[in-house]
């Protein structure tokens, strides 16, 4: 009635019975291992050498294999879990959530020492990565007799979905299973023979050379990356370190000599490596979680140890601990320094009301060290243990052995009081709105650039910070001004039939100008705003005037609904600020606020250098400005205005005045003074018609404004605006000599 293991998920399984062969009745049959589904072999049958079996057993109670029990765990617990990789592991933390005390085997020590003998076959060890190696142990063993595993050990690898091979490869297998530490075994007379049948093994542990290659056991050839960890000896490699043995060099039947290597590597260069040369192996997978260093001599030993019982072999020589570990973590015997954390740190942050016996307790089921001092526990992590490191490491643990889903069902009392406003987020929000009211597209770039956009707009590399692992090639630095992202959507946009608009973007920015005193402060962040205006050249043609007013028009009418006055000064060509870079100094200018010395930022047209570079139109500029000084001198309220139900009179001004003289400081004058005396309960606006300049007179410019005044109680008359502008006329005569016309 038994089934053949092999054929149980077929279509038609084989089921045992007694059947008619030959004249015979055969009440049952002789099977391979195959056939018992616990090993590849199908040469002959399975020989039981255990004499202790009473004929008649049945094999699974024989060899354990009845009434298994499968346990299904949420594999995000092994992610930082490198003991989790091996069975010692796995029942240590299901015993210690069981609130039972695990033990582990006596052999299972970090101060294993190592047994003596004779020297008869010596290995050399050369490490020269330490950093990446920080520990390298080997031991020869000779007169092994390497032939199949013992059943028992067959069966226990196939429950764990290893493939038998041989005794000693299976033990390398049994014990990675076993404690999670990845172990391998080299054929000791063919890593001699590699060096020309030299005197005695070398080991080196290096880089490859360039052009190397190596045949691995898996009958793949590789080409490993500059940086991988090589097992070589002194002339040729022999294996990639913590993720596959050479083939050259591989444990088989005719082996009797064996170098047994038990080494910690570099978690993050086992990973690239494998990444690198698609080597995805059991050894990579515990490798790169970062296996502990202080367990090497233990696993090393306790398996020279069963291959002495199991293949014959002995000890050939001394064993050899390439050993760069600090002295103080051999002494400890921890990874990390031990742990204070106080009870209410641990309860504050889980919930629980545990006391320190209770929280002792936990710690020590799972073989941790637990010191107490009144409400204080000092917490020493055994050997195996790599993630505890600071007090919060002690609050996962204890939480996690008590139990999550213990967690008090109560909600957390919470403040109800209003957040206070951001001030920042409310004038980004404003600016956005006006910016949408005046027509311009809001765009939302990369924050990380190319360096050659730098160089298309004339910033300097060096004043970026760069992204050491960038999202891509294209996204190198972290931008310095907002412009060159914009002036890049501009010529796309041109190409996909937009003739006329505006883009602006609002962002954080860096540099290094403004490096912070101390190394371990964050750099500074600035907040932008830049805007740009484009037109395609038909659409130029029928502007009038340059874009520098069209991009002086946007930020003129977003100064105005903040209640901000501003005023435009010369840009110096040695002007170093990324912000300014790439803007023309001679068509460009820096934006003050009036009566202060806050400087905003700049309005201009762009250089030649970048118009061509980024095929952007004749017609095109912009403005970059900074919203925190934009937020410093906002005036508060809103910045709606009644509007008058009188009619409005319109009336122009010209004056002639020297040529030196700036328009804006004319301006400005006039401004200041019809605001002083302006007739009461009136509203007015002034605003430039031309600057001319005759070719007779280059000494002298003629500026002509338009008043636009209003009441809110009656209709003015002429002669009244008539006065005014008289006023204003002779106010600027007295001042800068102007004659009206």
């Amino acid at each position: 009635g038994s089934t053949v293991p092999s054929t149980y998920d077929s279509q038609d399984p084989f089921v045992l019975e007694a059947r008619d062969f030959r004249g015979v009745v055969s009440n049952g049959m002789m099977a391979s291992p195959r056939e018992l589904a616990i090993s590849d072999e199908h040469e002959g049958i399975l020989e039981v050498e255990d004499v202790t079996i009473v004929p008649g057993t049945y094999f699974a109670d024989a060899f354990g294999l009845r009434d298994d029990v499968v346990i299904d765990m949420e594999n995000k617990m092994f992610t930082h879990r490198p003991d989790c990789f091996g069975v010692l592991g796995i029942a240590r933390e299901i015993a210690g959530i069981q609130g039972q005390q695990f033990k582990s085997p006596d052999w299972y020590r970090h101060d294993v020492v190592a047994p003596t003998t004779e020297d008869s076959l010596q290995v050399e060890v050369h490490n020269e990565l330490p950093e990446l190696v920080p520990r390298f142990v080997v031991v020869p063993m000779s007169d092994v007799t390497v032939k199949a595993s013992p059943v028992w050990l067959q069966v226990v690898l196939n429950r764990l979905g290893i493939r038998p091979i041989n005794n000693v490869v299976d033990l390398t297998n049994y014990y990675m299973a076993l404690t999670g530490q990845p172990l391998h075994a080299y054929d000791y007379d063919k890593v001699v023979a590699q060096d020309n049948d030299a005197e005695h093994a070398t080991i080196v542990v290096r880089y490859p050379k360039p052009g190397e290659k190596i045949s691995l056991l898996n009958g793949k050839e590789v080409e490993p990356r500059d940086q991988a960890i090589m097992i070589a000896t002194k002339d040729k490699l022999i294996g990639v370190g913590g993720v596959m043995g050479g083939g050259t060099t591989e444990v088989d039947a005719n082996t009797k000599n064996i170098i047994l290597e038990c080494a910690n590597f570099d978690m993050y260069s086992i990973r690239r490596t494998s990444m690198a040369n698609g080597l995805f192996t059991d050894a990579v997978a515990r490798f790169n979680k970062g296996q502990s260093p202080l367990q090497n001599v233990a696993v090393i030993t306790r398996i020279a140890e069963d291959i002495t019982q199991l293949a014959g072999g002995k000890l050939a020589g001394v064993l050899v601990d390439d050993n760069h570990l600090p002295a103080e973590v051999l002494q400890r015997g921890s990874v990390h320094a031990p742990v204070t954390v106080t009870r209410e740190f641990i309860t504050a942050r889980l919930g629980f009301d545990l006391s320190t016996d209770v929280m002792a307790r936990l710690l020590g089921n799972v073989e941790f060290r637990v010191e107490l001092n009144a409400n204080e526990l000092t917490v020493k992590a055994p050997f195996w243990r790599t993630d505890i490191a600071i007090p919060e490491d002690v609050v996962e643990e204890v939480g996690r052995l008590y139990g999550f889903d213990r967690l008090p069902l109560e909600l957390p009392k919470r403040d109800l009081t209003p957040a206070p406003k951001d001030d920042l987020l409310e004038l980004k929000a404003a600016v956005r709105s006006i910016l949408h009211k005046a027509g311009a597209n809001e765009v939302l770039s990369y924050t990380f650039v190319h360096g050659d956009l730098f160089d298309k707009v004339g910033q300097d590399t060096a004043l970026a910070f760069q992204i050491s692992n960038a999202l891509s090639p294209g996204l190198q630095y972290y931008r310095m001004s907002l412009t060159p992202s914009l002036l890049e959507k501009v010529h796309p946009n041109i190409k996909a039939g937009y003739d006329e608009f505006v883009l602006f973007e609002l962002s954080r920015t860096h540099n290094k100008l403004h490096l912070p005193e101390q190394h371990d402060e964050l750099p500074e962040e600035f907040e932008i705003l830049a805007l740009t205006i484009a037109a395609d050249n038909k659409i130029a043609q029928d502007k009038g005037g340059a874009a520098f007013f069209a991009a002086k028009k946007y930020l003129a009418f977003l100064a105005s609904q903040f209640g901000i006055t501003l005023y435009y000064a010369p840009v110096t060509e040695d002007l170093q600020y990324p912000m300014v870079k790439p803007f023309d100094h001679r068509r460009s200018a820096l934006v003050g606020v009036k009566d202060s010395d806050v400087i905003l930022g700049i309005v201009g047209e762009y250089r030649a250098a970048v118009v061509k570079n980024l095929k952007l139109p004749r017609y095109s500029a912009g403005f970059e400005i900074r919203l925190k000084q934009l937020l410093a001198v906002r005036k508060p309220g809103s910045s709606y205005t009644v509007l008058p139900r009188f009619p409005k009179l319109e009336q122009d001004i010209c004056l002639r005045v020297t040529a030196d003289l700036p328009y804006q400081e004319l301006a400005h004058y006039i401004e200041d003074h019809l605001q002083q005396n302006r007739p009461d309960q009136t509203i007015h606006t002034l605003s430039p018609l031309d600057i001319y300049k005759r070719q007779e007179d280059p000494n002298h410019k003629q500026i002509t404004f338009r008043l636009s005044i209003a009441s809110y109680e009656r209709t003015l008359t002429d002669n009244e605006v008539n006065r005014l502008l008289d006023q204003v006329a002779a106010a600027a005569k007295e001042k800068y000599g102007a004659g009206r016309l």
